[in-house]
């Protein structure tokens, strides 16, 4: 019998292999010891190291938020004897915008210029006011005009404004204080406001860029208006100065004027009477003036108008009655377009009279003060009384706030002056302020408003957080409304039915479209998808209609009346391959037919058409805003569900399958369930994407801050507000720290939300990580 040769690789001898030693093996425990542990800690520190930073991120944005904190401060710095003695009562006091220079008008006819560190005289002049007269009453103009005016018992008044002058030399900061008179020199300094001769129980005035009026409530119940107005000789430059003088009806029921304002449009005339109310006349035809109406605005029904001001800007004044109470009213225009006297808020009552207001220069601030000596300080939009200090027994005859109210002069019955140190830098900020509704000056009802600046210096900060905070839900809410779908039902398609060739190719796609940088879709949806939109709305919404109704016909077409032959062609997995052309089909169609759809059911404008029935369409809005940061978020959702579906145990599906489910079956009773806490996962990291999207929002929206969940409006998110706001923000200031009170409320909201996420996710693992 014949053997076969054996082949050389039969005599080849088999690799022996040889074990170590003992000691060997105790080195190879220690090396993969060490190994062990050096990955356990060091994926521990990093860990930690995550930890470390997020607290970091949290305690330094908390350490620029901690300083509108802290409450506001009044401590007493210094007295000292009023500046020219006392001799004479003190008129009005006030200060230069550095608490440096003071100045102190007296009922003797003297304007003492001082130092405000210890009160030592710097300059004395002397009013230009008759020898026979008395000085019965006085008023101050807006606290930025530094005009002051002295109604005399002869009937006559004095116009007058300080100036200090600032300078600067090698010797450092230098004051020339003057006095001016606005109404010109001699003769002309005193205006008669009473031709008869009666005394002057209140006075107003108001300067504007015309000229200037006075007004004034006589002893005897009469008030009268003087317009003064200047005109300039465009050839010499000399100005001429007209006077007209006009009456205004009295008080009904025989009220007796206490305290009269006029605003700076003069155009509208506040008086408090005796009897605690409140009169508006409307002054702006000054020939026809009318009483309006009043309001009682004390408590008690024997209370008087002890005091009152206007705030910065005189839109809203503030009102102390004898009953120590103290409010704010304001015009509000009603449905028949006529100013109302409405009551906006209420402060901290005082336990006496408020004699005085002193308002802030600069904010919407302003201090009381009682016949006790306590002086109390408030802040309008925050509706709270910040602080309060008691300067001694005496009762206080004037309060002044210093320019950036960082100071204040109280002087009491004695002549002694108290200088008061302030400290209140944030008092705009309160958790009422940030979160509820408040009733700015110049509107109608209390609302929801962010608008940090405005033109004017004498605005209004409106700091709501809740518009932003509904703006950022908002477009987190459209994004997720048009990625979700689209990228879990695309992941579980391509994980589960697409065949793996296809698939190699699709999913790297849809992963690159992470890296597309989010200033480039935002530039693209603001510059082009926007427009395209507000041109096409008809198309929108047909697609929206259209595209689900021509995939479903496709399918039953493929499943039902394709040849079998045909359909056998075409290999499993490649059937989505086959809905593209349609898709572009529908696209093409819908864009076709949108402006014959506009012209058919929407008269030619559909734009037009919502607005007539009620919705605001803004060119760049939520919609445009949910399909671009949709495009940014799909393929976050997508990789991270399509993994979790891919990673489904074969034996699943598998067993499933066998036991006679269809494949749709497997899939929406095994697969999704298996895969859920990976899926919620993708849903809550591009949620979380969503809420902190800058640049897309920065965009493609008008980044108004409004109130509504309107999908034809735009809106402002946090991010994007920060971005815009934060390089115009004065450092240190009240802006500045909000905005970082904004990125703390962002960092705490994602936070949250992966909190919460996480702990669903490992309650849908150990629910389902049985199966």
């Amino acid at each position: 019998m014949n053997q076969s040769t054996p082949s050389p690789s039969s005599h080849r001898p088999m690799p022996v292999q040889v074990l170590p030693d003992g000691a060997a093996r105790k080195r190879l425990r220690r090396w993969r010891g060490f190994k062990d542990s050096a990955a356990k800690y060091s994926v521990g520190a990093f860990g930690m190291g995550v930890i470390l930073a997020l607290a970091l991120i949290f305690i330094y944005l908390f350490s620029e938020v901690l300083p509108m904190l802290r409450p506001a401060a009044m401590t007493v710095y210094t007295s000292y004897e009023a500046p020219g003695g006392r001799s004479a009562d003190t008129v009005h006091m006030a200060m230069d915008r550095h608490e440096l220079v003071g100045v102190r008008y007296t009922t003797d006819r003297q304007a003492v210029f001082f130092d405000v560190g210890d009160g030592s005289e710097r300059y004395r002049e002397t009013l230009p006011l008759p020898a026979d007269a008395t000085v019965t009453t006085f008023g101050l103009a807006e606290p930025r005009t530094r005009l002051v005016i002295f109604g005399l018992d002869n009937g006559q008044a004095l116009l007058v404004r300080h100036d200090f002058n600032e300078r600067f030399s090698p010797d450092g900061r230098q004051y020339d204080p003057t006095l001016e008179f606005p109404l010109g020199e001699g003769d002309a300094t005193l205006m008669n406001v009473a031709e008869d001769g009666a005394s002057i129980a209140a006075i107003a005035v108001q300067r504007g860029s015309t000229g200037t009026s006075v007004a004034a409530a006589l002893e005897d119940g009469r008030m009268r208006l003087l317009r003064f107005e200047e005109r300039s000789n465009f050839m010499t430059g000399a100005v001429t100065v007209r006077q007209q003088a006009y009456d205004i009806p009295a008080l009904p029921d025989n009220a007796q004027p206490r305290r009269i304002l006029l605003d700076i449009t003069m155009r509208n005339l506040l008086v408090g009477d005796d009897q605690g109310r409140l009169h508006y006349y409307d002054v702006s035809r000054p020939a026809q003036a009318q009483w309006v109406e009043s309001k009682r605005v004390t408590l008690r029904r024997d209370a008087q108008v002890q005091s009152m001001e206007y705030l910065l800007g005189t839109v809203s004044v503030i009102v102390g009655g004898s009953d120590g109470t103290v409010s704010q009213w304001m015009l509000v225009r009603d449905e028949d377009n006529v100013n109302r006297l409405v009551s906006v808020r209420h402060f901290d009552s005082h336990s006496g009279p408020v004699m005085g207001i002193a308002p802030e220069y600069l904010r919407k601030g302003f201090a009381t003060f009682d016949d006790r000596g306590e002086i109390k300080l408030h802040y309008s939009t925050t509706a709270r009384t910040l602080v309060s200090l008691d300067t001694g027994e005496r009762p206080l005859s004037r309060v002044h706030l210093a320019p950036r109210a960082s100071a204040l002069f109280a002087i009491d019955d004695n002549e002694q002056v108290h200088l008061v140190s302030v400290r209140n830098p944030h008092p705009e900020v309160s958790v009422r302020a940030l979160w509820s509704k408040i009733w700015y000056e110049g509107r109608s009802q209390p609302e929801y408003i962010w608008q940090s600046s405005s033109a004017t210096d004498e605005f209004e900060p409106k700091f709501s957080l809740v518009p932003l905070t509904l703006g950022t839900l908002k477009a987190a809410f459209y994004a997720m409304l048009f990625a979700t779908p689209l990228a879990i039902l695309g992941a579980v398609y391509s994980a589960y039915f697409m065949s793996p060739r296809l698939r190699q190719v699709v999913k790297p796609s849809i992963e690159i479209m992470e890296a597309v940088p989010t200033v480039i879709l935002g530039f693209l949806a603001g510059l082009w998808f926007a427009p395209f939109v507000e041109s096409h709305l008809p198309a929108v919404f047909s697609i929206l209609f259209l595209m689900p109704l021509a995939l479903i016909v496709a399918g039953f077409v493929w499943m039902r009346l394709l040849p079998e032959a045909l359909s056998n062609r075409i290999p499993a997995g490649w059937e989505a391959a086959l809905l593209v052309p349609v898709v572009i089909l529908v696209g093409w169609f819908a864009v076709g037919m949108s402006p014959h759809l506009e012209n058919w059911f929407f008269a030619g404008d559909m734009r037009q058409w919502l607005t007539d029935v009620g919705y605001t369409y803004d060119q760049r809005n939520s919609l445009v805003v949910g399909v671009a940061m949709g495009f940014a978020v799909i393929p976050t959702i997508y990789s991270i569900s399509e993994d979790a579906v891919f990673n489904v145990p074969k034996h699943l599906t598998q067993g499933a399958l066998a036991l006679g489910a269809t494949p749709w079956q497997t899939v929406t009773r095994v697969v999704l369930l298996t895969a859920s806490p990976g899926i919620f996962s993708a849903v809550m990291i591009g949620f979380g994407r969503a809420v902190g999207e800058t640049m897309i929002v920065l965009m493609a929206t008008g980044n108004s801050p409004v109130m509504n969940f309107n999908i034809f409006e735009g809106m402002r998110t946090l991010s994007a507000n920060i971005a815009v706001e934060m390089p115009e923000a004065a450092v240190g200031g009240t802006h500045y720290r909000i905005l970082f009170l904004a990125a703390l409320v962002l960092f705490v909201i994602t936070f949250l939300l992966n909190t919460v996420g996480e702990v669903v996710r490992q309650r849908l693992r150990r629910r389902y990580g049985s199966l």
